[in-house]
């Protein structure tokens, strides 16, 4: 049975997605699913392996185009547009297996993430070098805060190979906000995390939120999602299972039977 989960009344919504669905010849990866994303939200994902939530996912950060529906942010319709066009719009994403390029600096890195700079045009280098110069003062004190903001400011002159895999996180979180994001989508942060750093990440993710930034996550770690999600969707099937907080969906016998086949 599918169900279309339209988010919290009152709150603006920011990311609303409609009947989507994703179609590869004859198997369905996504099946008519249909939610909103509320603004300063955080609301999780979650579901079996093969659910179709890291498709729906890609749909929604542009990695992949719906084969029929609509996705929307703020308002606009951005269904046939690039991920790079979405974070123009104020959609940023983390990934699963963290993207940094190795042999950069960790500052540079986060850099690289920086949108609508002047000095990206040649021309502009010649007629405004003071602006430019201005901005990318600006752009690296702002790095610089961002590495300071998730513990990694030490070795901001480190190649980010050097980093852990909780490291690596925090650093793409980093990289995320350079953009200025109003709306993130979380893929999976505490796979591979220790305890350690994943208290970090959760609490970096909570202050960030505090801010107004509104998250999409996706995750297999329960307990995150319930310390951090105040609504909870549940995809089986390609399709949109149910929805509730945490506590709701986890004693749900149609989870339960999508997890388990029916074992308690």
């Amino acid at each position: 049975m599918m169900i279309a989960a339209s988010g919290p009344s009152g709150p603006e919504t920011v990311l609303s997605v409609s009947h989507a669905s994703k179609r590869y010849g004859g198997l369905v990866a996504v099946d008519d699913v249909s939610f909103n994303l509320a603004k300063g939200e955080i609301l999780g994902l979650i579901g079996p392996n093969g659910a179709g939530k890291t498709t729906m996912f890609d749909l929604v950060a542009g990695s992949q185009k719906p084969s029929s529906g609509r996705i929307a942010v703020h308002g606009r319709d951005v269904s046939g547009q690039s991920a790079h066009r979405r974070i123009a719009h104020g959609l940023g994403r983390t990934f699963q297996i963290p993207r940094p390029f190795p042999q950069l600096s960790l500052i540079d890195n986060v850099l690289l993430a920086r949108q609508n700079q002047t000095g990206e045009g040649v021309i502009a280098n010649f007629l405004s070098p003071r602006r430019v110069a201005a901005e990318e003062r600006a752009a690296v004190e702002k790095a610089r805060a961002l590495l300071d903001f998730v513990l990694l400011s030490r070795l901001e002159s480190e190649p980010a190979k050097v980093l852990s895999g909780g490291q690596r996180k925090l650093l793409e979180l980093a990289r995320v906000m350079m953009a200025d994001p109003a709306i993130v989508l979380l893929d999976e942060p505490a796979a591979g995390v220790n305890a350690t750093l994943l208290e970090v990440i959760i609490d970096r993710i909570t202050e960030i939120n505090r801010r107004g930034i509104s998250f999409l996550l996706i995750e297999h770690n329960i307990d995150m999602v319930s310390r951090l999600c105040g609504r909870v969707l549940v995809m089986a099937s390609g399709q949109l299972l149910c929805e509730g907080t945490a506590q709701q969906v986890a004693t749900d016998p149609r989870v339960i039977e999508a997890y388990l086949g029916g074992a308690a």
